[in-house]
Formats: structure tokens, sequence, C-alpha cells
């Protein structure tokens, strides 16, 4: 039977107007939002001076858009012009309503349509979908070798981080590209009579078989060069997770000559799908078919299977010994874990008062404050105007002021639009008025305002003061001694700036800027947001925001300019969008300048024989109001890049953290001249950097079991630690539950583990494997000349009564402790909620101090926290008490408490480490004018003891400061012998107040 005639379906002019009209309005309608979007981009990364990222990653996008486009659509085309065109001339019909007839006739008259409009759609649809691969395409053609290569085939590690992610992803775009081909001209050759279904078994036509037997060839064919560079994949197996990662024993004897015969295999098929495209029978392409499936069945998944079932798993710690051992070495290399320096410690339980005494360093910096409860504490008592506000989180940090350095609890007080309620939130009052915060705030972190006696007390907060537009030096300072220095303390972007501010403008037109009640008139004179000069910008973000009023308003003159994306995270992550950002930026005065400091980290997923880690699960601990992390997982990361964002005009800078990092030398030539060499780094933005917080719970996770010296203990596991459970999360010790989130790491300023003298560290306590008793501690140093070294005191094996308790049974005895228990006023008072602090891990004296603030908070809405408890252990001994001093005294003895006295701001003396005797002059005595020469020579021998005593204390050498308070107790006497009707002053400066 003859082919039925085309059907004509043509549209009337009026129809086809019509369409082409909603097509352009919806062209218009998807594309002008996105390029709105990219305009105000484009000015946003003029403003912070980064157009190359833009562009670079811009033009990246474009170039994957069209190739991957072409490739996917070009192949498309190809297939279906050649089934167009190998068509058969004469195609019989199976009746008067053959659906295939139909269809055919419509395809026929509108052939461009279909054979233009199906590759383009599939090509747009491919290209949009590989545009977010563009920095695995940068990093493959700027990738830089790591100077370390792999165990196995003894290729660079760069091989593996940069070029086979590109080779994958090419392999993937390819299989895709014959697999769309073959089903395109499969679904072709039906409609156009190439394959017939009627019949015994069906009919191919030659030219069908041809095509679709090459395109299956190729596909073979592709396979066999998947198999090739699946030998290297294998590096990267997870057969074994979670216990290590790489290639096991399986694969190495197994699986790898398994992928060459499979090679070999799809090599000959490949040859015999091409052989039947021109051969009248399909027996020989059957036959290879059926060959490479049994080849992947036998060779590829039931031989390793059987080795591993019968082989290794019977004798798994002897067979997987190498691969653990590569697996250790890789990961240690990976993590920055290869240089962590180990120290046995004996874990005492009971010591003296003097022992406590002497370490100084660490008692007398004891952190009482806990940052992740204060922030409406700070909001309350030093936020002043409810549109200022902190962050859910405060922030640690270490500052120098009079001689003296030690720790403080920090925090920009930053506008919080959210706080603004009434007129304050009319659009000219939110937009133009109410636009920054001011002041950088501090508090000493091991201080509070006066000793707590009762529940009632209006002590037990904090001592913070501001640095702002009134009192520039207010931050930190106590007793009209200066504080902190700020030139510039206002706020325009935060962590609580969520809204755009339109700031500048001229006097007398721009309603003027708050900063405090008797400054309302400010006019914005910073580099900081991007020019409203021209009526196209006000009109772009009136579009942008739906705003009619940054359109109209005279308030917006030449001189005006917006700030948007003012979060410090949110711009140092469009200014480099290849690193993976820190959750937790914090404030430091650098320049007399506010900055918003920002860890970066490189990482990747690809480091062979490195173990797979879950970055969300790895760093998700109890702390609140810091950005958690995406559940991506890494088997590389490296700080290797330290941001800053200027508070005030917003300047993001980007400086090397680590000069060695691979990663960071291919970002490097990316973007050449983004990130300055850490040789840029000033000293003083040096001495505030922090060790960050999130690369520590990664590595700490890691530690827990990396830390086991032989492949043997890391099979067994018995050797391997925990990370404790937060004890104190919702107040509560209950640590059963399943939803008790991991003990955050805490920053202390105390002696190093091995040293003498206080750093300022970020630490942590380990237990035992899935127990909770002490098993080791580690910390790692923020100091610039040790930073980044990790510490870990190993204890002994736990036995019997050389246990030492771990935080989780800590707190259960604090809550058990009869004290506790019956200060019924305090804890169990329905009109307070109990809040308990961060229970703190110190090691002291050979044995752990373990230290927790207990705050209280009035149930109504407007009350905020209190230090109202301070409670301490050391073994088996519990301290309870309204200050740090009374429980040490009732931990240790009379007296011990005098040792964590901070002493006054400005004062730069420290506290000797053994207590005086009682007849030791704090001060040195007037002399004789002469008259007494042996009073004279006492008087001058004290002032040289006290010299070389303070020299001693400031170095942390224990042995001169003995020898100087030898030196001083053999001066007092000679003076009393001198003079003995005038007696010395009679208290030693460990015992005065405000001693140490």
């Amino acid at each position: 039977m003859a082919t039925r005639p085309p059907v004509s379906l043509k549209l009337s002019r009026r129809s086809r107007i019509l369409l082409i009209i909603a097509a352009v309005i919806v062209l218009a309608l998807l594309l002008g939002v996105r390029l709105l979007d990219t305009y105000v981009d484009w000015l946003w990364f003029g403003e912070v001076g980064a157009r190359s990222v833009f562009t670079t990653e811009l033009l990246t996008r474009i170039v994957l858009f069209v190739a991957v486009g072409l490739l996917v659509g070009g192949a498309l085309a190809i297939s279906l012009t050649i089934a167009y065109r190998t068509r058969p001339v004469f195609v019989p019909v199976s009746g008067a309503d053959d659906p295939l007839s139909r269809y055919r006739s419509l395809i026929v008259s509108r052939i461009r349509l279909f054979g233009i409009g199906i590759p383009l759609i599939t090509g747009l649809i491919a290209g949009a979908s590989a545009m977010g691969d563009w920095q695995l395409i940068q990093l493959f053609l700027n990738g830089t070798p790591f100077g370390q290569t792999d165990p196995e085939f003894g290729h660079d590690i760069g091989f593996y981080a940069f070029d086979m992610p590109f080779v994958n992803w090419l392999l993937g775009w390819l299989f895709i590209t014959i697999t769309i081909s073959f089903f395109g001209a499969l679904i072709a050759h039906y409609i156009f009579g190439g394959i017939r279904l009627a019949g015994r078994g069906g009919q191919l036509a030659g030219p069908t078989r041809a095509q679709l037997a090459i395109t299956v060839g190729l596909f073979v064919l592709l396979k066999a060069v998947e198999y090739f560079f699946d030998r290297y994949n294998l590096l990267l197996s997870g057969r074994d997770m979670p216990l290590f990662n790489g290639a096991t024993y399986t694969d190495l004897n197994a699986v790898l000559p398994a992928k060459l015969i499979l090679l070999c295999i799809s090599v000959i098929c490949a040859v015999a799908f091409f052989a039947g495209a021109f051969l009248r029978n399909l027996q020989l392409p059957a036959i290879a078919l059926v060959l490479l499936i049994l080849s992947n069945v036998l060779v590829g998944v039931a031989w390793p299977a059987i080795l591993d079932q019968f082989s290794v798993k019977p004798n798994a710690n002897d067979k997987e010994a190498a691969s653990i051992q590569r697996n250790m070495d890789a990961t240690r290399q990976s993590f920055g874990l290869n240089n962590v320096k180990y120290e046995d410690y004996p874990g005492k339980t009971e010591a003296s008062a003097t022992a406590v005494k002497a370490d100084t360093g660490t008692v007398s910096n004891i952190r009482l404050l806990d940052p992740n409860i204060l922030s409406d504490t700070f909001t309350q008592r030093v936020g002043r105007e409810n549109f200022y506000g902190f962050p859910a989180k405060l922030d640690v940090d270490r500052y120098n002021v009079g001689g003296t350095t030690q720790d403080y609890i920090v925090a920009a007080k930053e506008i919080k639009t959210d706080g603004l309620t009434g007129n304050q939130t009319s659009w000219i009052n939110k937009h133009l008025v109410y636009t920054h915060g001011n002041g950088f705030v501090a508090a000493p972190a091991n201080t509070i305002d006066r000793a707590v006696k009762d529940s009632n007390s209006d002590g037990g907060y904090p001592i913070a003061t501001t640095s702002d537009t009134t009192n520039p030096t207010g931050a930190g300072s106590v007793g009209g001694q200066p504080g902190i220095q700020v030139s510039q303390p206002r706020i325009y972007y935060g962590e609580l700036t969520n809204d755009y501010a339109i700031v500048g403008g001229t006097q007398g037109t721009a309603p003027g800027e708050y900063d405090t009640d008797s400054q309302r008139g400010y006019i914005y004179q910073g580099k900081g947001g991007v020019s409203l000069d021209s009526w196209f910008n006000r009109l772009v973000f009136s579009a942008e925001y739906g705003e009619r009023n940054i359109l109209f308003s005279d308030a917006i003159g030449a001189n005006s300019k917006i700030m948007y994306n003012r979060d410090p995270r949110e711009r140092v992550g469009k200014v480099a969008p290849w690193l993976t950002l820190d959750g937790d930026p914090y404030p430091a005065v650098v320049g007399g300048r506010i900055q918003w400091i920002v860890d970066g980290y490189t990482t990747l997923n690809n480091y062979p024989y490195a173990q797979q880690t879950q970055l969300g699960e790895a760093t998700n601990d109890s702390l609140n109001g810091v950005t958690k992390q995406a559940n991506n997982s890494i088997n590389y990361i490296r700080n290797s890049v330290k941001a800053t964002v200027d508070a005030f005009d917003g300047t993001v800078t980007l400086y090397s953290a680590d000069d060695k990092d691979p990663v960071l030398k291919a970002w490097e030539k990316v973007f050449p001249g983004l990130v300055k060499p850490s040789s840029a780094i000033s000293p003083e933005l040096r001495s505030h950097f922090r060790y960050p917080e999130d690369l520590f719970k990664i590595q700490r996770e890691l530690l827990a079991r990396y830390h086991v010296s032989s492949p043997q203990e890391f099979y067994a596991q018995q050797a391997f630690w925990s990370v404790p459970q937060d004890p104190t999360e919702d107040g509560s010790s209950t640590t059963a539950a399943a939803n008790v989130a991991n003990q955050p790491g805490y920053y202390v300023l105390a002696n190093a583990a091995g040293e003498g003298k206080p750093t300022f560290q970020l630490t942590s306590a380990l237990t035992g494997l899935q127990r909770q008793y002490l098993a080791s501690w580690m910390s790692v140093s923020s100091d610039p000349g040790d930073y980044g070294t990790i510490r870990v005191l190993r204890l002994p094996p736990a036995s019997g009564a050389n246990q030492v308790d771990g935080p989780v049974q800590v707190q259960n005895r604090f809550q058990s402790d009869p004290r506790v228990a019956q200060d019924r006023t305090l804890l169990n008072n329905p009109n307070v909620i109990p809040i308990y602090g961060n229970l703190i891990t110190l090691p002291v004296a050979d044995g752990f101090l373990y230290v927790e603030p207990v705050y209280i908070r009035q149930r109504n809405q407007l009350s905020y926290p209190q230090l109202a408890r301070v409670l301490v252990s050391y073994g088996a001994k519990i301290g309870f008490a309204s200050t740090l001093n009374e429980a040490l005294d009732q931990v240790f003895g009379a007296g011990t408490g005098a040792a964590a006295t901070t002493p006054p701001l400005g004062d730069t003396s420290t506290p000797p480490t053994t207590p005086t005797t009682p007849t030791t002059p704090t001060t040195p005595p007037a002399n004789s004018g002469g008259s007494n020469p042996a009073l004279d020579k006492a008087v001058a021998d004290i002032q040289a003891a006290l010299s070389q005593l303070k020299a001693a204390q400031q170095s942390g050498n224990f042995t001169d400061q003995g020898a100087a308070l030898s030196a001083l107790d053999a001066a007092t006497k000679e003076y009393t012998a001198a003079k003995p009707t005038t007696p010395p002053p009679a208290s030693s400066g460990a015992n005065q107040p405000g001693g140490g």
C-alpha cells in the first residue's frame, strides 16, 4: 500500500504573529531577570575590585555551555540527519489509521523545525547542565603538581586532583552524547520505516543496522577507555567504608587485573560491532554483546566477590595491612595531621595548692564568660538603642591592653534591621537613616564586674565596654586606662545586615544617618557601595528590589551609593567562589579599623587513599549562631586563605595563609593577583588570626582514629577515641539521647601543652571509643610563632582508680553534688532558668581542671543571662561557689583562688607562681637616704629581686621565678633586720586583691 500524502498544517499570518509575540514576551521575562541580576553583580564586583572573577567565571560558563551544547546537540543532529537521509524510499503502511504515517507526514512537512529544533533544545539543556562545572575545568587547565606521588602507580597527586576529575567528566558527557544519539537514531529509523516490527522477528534496513551498530561500537570502545581510567579511580575506592578508603587487597589483586581484561574484551567487542555494521546478520555483534555482559559479571563482579569473601575477610587484618597503612599516611597528609606532637600525660587526680598556683599562665586566664550565651546580655547592657544588636554567638579573641595580653569576648555592635519598630520601619528610616552599627565591644573573658553572693545579686555581668564614635578607646578599658583604639567604629558590613542601605548624598538633601542621640546627621564619605549617580542605575536597582522610591526619592542625589551583599561571609564567598568558608567569621580591630576575618578552605574529594569525610557531619556540634556546612564529601582540606572584610567600606582582601598549597596555587593561576601573598599580612593582623573551628573539628574527628601507629591497631579499633557529646546542651546532662550534639572546641588563653607560657589556643577533650572516660586532650596554637601546631596529651590506659573522668561524667557529678542540689534559690527557683555554660577542660598540675560557669536568666521577655555560680572539678573534688576564687579554694585549699585573680588592666606585672612569705613586700620600701647603708642595700636588693621576678614571670621560666622569690625573701629579711622598728608591708602579692 502506498504512503498517504503529507498532511498540510499551515498557520494563518495572524496566528504566526501572535505566536512570535508570545515567544518574545516569554523570552524577555526569562532573560530579563537574569540580565538584571547579572548587571547588578557586575556593578558589585566592580565595587570590590574583583571584576576579573566575574568575567572569568562568566566566560568559562559560556564556553562550557557552547561546547557541551554543540557536542550533544551536534551529535544528535548528525545522527538524525543520517537516519533521515538513509530512510527507505518506500514504506508500507498498515492501514488508513497508521499513526506512524501521520507522524512521518507531519515531520516531513516541518523537517527543518524538527531537524533543527530537537537538537537545539537538547543542546541547550545539556549546555545549561554543564555550566556549573566551571571550577573543574579551570582546575584542569591550571593544575599544579603536588610534589608527591601515589603509592600504586607513581603518578603525582595533581593527576588525581586536577586531571582525573576532568577525564571522568568528559567521559560522562561522551557517554551521554552517544546514548542520546543512539536513541535519536533508533526513534528516527522507526518512524521512517528503517525498523519494522511487523512480521516474524521484525526487520532492520541495511543503513539502519549499520548506523546503530557503529553507534553501539563507539559506546563499547568508549567503555574500554573508561576501564583504563577506572584503574586510577580504584585509589578512591570505598569498598571498606567506613573503615578506610583507598584500593583494598581485593581491588589491587582482582578488580585491577579485571579492568585490564575487560578493556581488551571491550576493544574486541567494539571491532565486532563495527564489522557487524557491514554484515547482513547481527550474529557477530550479538555474540560480542553477550561476551561483554558475561565478562563483566564473571571477571568484574564474581571473581572479586569470591576473593574478598573467601580469602580477604578471613584474614583481613593481615591482607589489608598495606592498604590501611597507605590510607593512614594519605589521610594524615591530606588533612594536615602528619606533624602532630604527642606527649604522654600522667592525668593525676590529686594536686597541691602550690602546684596549681604555679601554673599561673593557665589558672590566671581561666575563661568564665561563655560567648554562646552572652549575646542577649551584651544587647541589653551595651546595645543601647533597639536597632543595635549582636550575633547569637559572640567571639573570643586576644588583645594587648596596657601591656597585658588576655582573651576577650568581642563583638561588633551592628545595625539590626529586624529590631526596627514603629516609624523606624518607614522606607527612609530603614534604608537611609538607620544604616550602620556603631562600636566594637570587648569584655575580659576571665572577669565579671563583681563577686556574686546570691541569686538576687545585681552582679555577675561581663565588664563589657565599647569603642564607638563617642569614646574611641572604650573597649577593654578599666579604671580610666585606655582600651582598644578604634578610629572608625561605624559598621556598615556585618553579620546582621540583611538589607540594602543607601548612604552618602548631599548635605541638606540627604536625611543624615544615625550614630547616637547627639549624632544624627552623619553623611557617609567612604568608598563602599555602588554609585546611584545615573538614572539608569537608579532604574536598575528600583527594578531589582521592586522599590519605586529608589527612582523617585529626592533624598538620593549624585553622591549617593547603595550598599548590598553586606554580610562578610557572603562577600568573601562571591569574590572567591572556589573557597569553602568557615562558619564563624569574627571581628578584630586592626590598624584602628574593624575588620571581619573569614577563614577560607581549599578542599578536594579525590586525594588517593585519603579518607572521605562528610563536611557537615564532622563540623556539627552544639554551637548556635554559626553557619552550618553543607554535607559535602571531602578528603583534603587546607586553611589556605585568610580573608578580611572592612566593616566600614566593605573592602574584601584575600591573603595566602599556606603558600605551599597546590590547590591555592592553581586558583592563583586562574585569578592572578586576587590573593595576596602571606608576606603582605601585617604583624597586627596576624596576631588576631585564630585557628579556624571547622578545620579543627574535622581534624579532631579524624585524629580520634588516625592517632594509632600501626595498621593492626587501626583495624582492631580498640585504641580509637571519640569526640565527647556536649553535656551542657540545653542545660541538661542527659547525654544518652541520640540528638545530643558534639562538644565544640573552646578558645582559651593557657599554657600550651609541654610549654611554659600561655598561648591562645583551640582545645578539646577526647574520650575512649564509645566511653565517657577521658582518653586524651588536644589543642592547636593560634599564636603567630607557633600557629597551627597540634599538640595531644595522651593519658595512660584507663583502668580502675587511675581513670580520669570525661566531660559527661564531670557534668553528672556536678549536678549530683549535694550543694548544687540544695541550692534551690538559684537552680530550682521557678522564676529563673539555670543555664550551664561551656565546660572547659584544662591541663593543670599534671591533671585536668574542669571549669564551668552557671548562669541564670529570669523568666520574662527582656531578661538576659547573668553569671551566678562557678563549678570546678579536679579528680574527685568539686568546688561550687559564687566566684572562681572560692571554688578553687574549695578544691585545692585556702589561698589557691588568688592565683586566678586577674591583674588590673594596664598592669604589666604577672602574679608570682608560688606564694611568698607574709613579710615579702610587693613594692620596694623607701631607703634611708644614705643614713643606713645596710637598709639601703636591702632596698636595692629588693628592687633587683622584684625586677628579676617580673622578667621571669613574663618569660614563663619557673626556675628563674623560684630563684627570684628566694632572693626577694632574703632581701626582705635583710630589710627587716636593718630596720626592725619599721616592719615592711605585711601582705603578699599573690594574696592581694587584684593579684595573680
